[in-house]
């Protein structure tokens, strides 16, 4: 190479695995890169000069005529950068289009190509009707975080101070009022930086819940020919069903939990929350318990579990109830609801603070009143089957990460001990 030259560069602009054609750039000796597309066309057999036979690509390409500056200085040639990739990026649709006519006879209508996908999502989330709504309002919150902030720099994070985490809030709130995503935009390698967006921002069993939440919308998307084909399908979070991931608080925690008191506490959260530590139900099922899921005279509480009603033979839970448990329902008309609850988010942010008064050291979620329920009847002597049917589970699938957590529990009790020198 001469002296002052520079090798020519290659480099993709627009595409992934899938797309075809590729919007590629290549660079110039004047400072510019050249814009074209990059077909691919199949394969042919070719053979090696040992002998012997490969698949070979077939690829062709397609000049433009369109230049981006390498290093733009002033305003116009940014703008004209940006203007110039905007048309680049159309016509590489537009050839992806006419290839896909030609294969199958099948074509994106313009109509749908124009649509913005996010406000889809929102209307899919106001029309559904299934228990786990809430969590396809999380999927879609945080797609949109993943959108605005992919490395998790400006999201608001635990540890955060309240005038940090609400001049965050404001600018995100702000940049998603503007943001548009086109179907075409949802691609493989989206939809995988998406998933470790997720793993990256979330613990425990958070990242796989709003991904299946998330890949739920995008399959009805599908189905609504919103979208071609799946983006998400072959991009998974794998998760260990059988191991259990939240923090659970121990029965001295309980007791600490129960002592500790702070002014313009709630006390509907806090009857609440201990009545599902002391029971193992979930936030959806307390927060709609009536004194009609009540029988006093046998001293037992009935419910329908929400997240299983009408789906299992196991919906329906029976929990006896103690003399300390009827204190904390106390009585009232049988449609009157027992623990009114504000929001989910109120309970949370309420709970966090309250187990930060107590001095507790852990990441507290609702849910985990019901694990921490599991384990501690678990590790007084309860078996398996009972711990199943007190949290309503048709099997004993779920409730062995309980007996899985107990173990390690006993584990680190026995290693805490000193060390035995004989």
């Amino acid at each position: 190479m001469a002296k002052g030259k520079t090798k020519s560069r290659k480099y993709l602009i627009d595409g992934g695995n899938g797309d075809n054609p590729k919007l590629m750039a290549q660079s110039l000796s004047d400072g510019r890169d050249s814009l074209y597309l990059e077909f691919y066309l199949g394969y042919e057999l070719a053979e090696s000069a040992n002998g012997r036979e490969y698949k070979k690509a077939r690829r062709s390409t397609e000049r433009l005529g369109l230049y981006l500056w390498q290093a733009p200085r002033t305003t116009a040639e940014r703008r004209q950068n940006r203007d110039t990739l905007e048309v680049a990026k159309r016509v590489r649709f537009e050839r992806g289009q006419q290839m896909l006519e030609n294969a199958g006879g099948y074509r994106l209508r313009k109509d749908i190509r124009e649509i913005n996908f996010l406000a889809w999502m929102w209307s899919y989330y106001e029309a559904y009707t299934k228990a786990d709504k809430r969590h396809i309002k999380r999927a879609y919150t945080c797609f949109i975080d993943y959108l605005i902030d992919p490395e998790c720099k400006s999201t608001p994070m635990p540890g955060w101070s309240k005038g940090d985490r609400a001049e965050a809030v404001r600018n995100m709130e702000h940049r998603a009022a503007v943001l548009k995503v086109r179907p075409p935009q949802l691609t493989k390698e989206m939809m995988a930086s998406f998933a470790e967006y997720l793993q990256k921002r979330f613990r425990g069993d958070g990242p796989h819940t709003l991904f299946a939440r998330f890949k739920k919308v995008i399959k009805a998307a599908v189905e609504a020919d919103i979208l071609q084909k799946d983006p998400c399908r072959g991009v998974v979070i794998k998760t260990d069903g059988n191991a259990l991931k939240k923090d659970v608080l121990s029965l001295d925690e309980i007791r600490l939990l129960i002592d500790t008191h702070y002014p313009g506490e709630n006390d509907n959260i806090r009857r609440a929350f201990i009545f599902c530590l002391y029971c193992g139900l979930r936030w959806c099922d307390v927060k709609d318990l009536t004194y009609a899921n009540v029988d006093h005279s046998n001293r037992l509480l009935r419910f329908e579990q929400a997240k299983t009603k009408g789906h299992s033979a196991a919906s329906g839970v029976i929990i006896p109830l103690n003399d300390g448990l009827l204190r904390l329902i106390g009585r009232g008309d049988r449609d009157d609801v027992i623990f009114p609850l504000p929001s989910h988010n109120m309970c949370l942010k309420a709970l966090r603070h309250w187990t930060g008064r107590a001095g507790i050291d852990k990441h507290i979620t609702w849910h985990c009143a019901r694990h921490s329920f599991a384990v501690n009847i678990l590790n007084n002597g309860a078996n398996i089957k009972t711990v199943a049917s007190l949290l309503g589970h048709s099997g004993l699938k779920h409730t062995e990460k309980y007996t899985r957590a107990v173990d390690s529990l006993k584990e680190a009790a026995i290693n805490s001990l000193p060390e035995l020198d004989l």
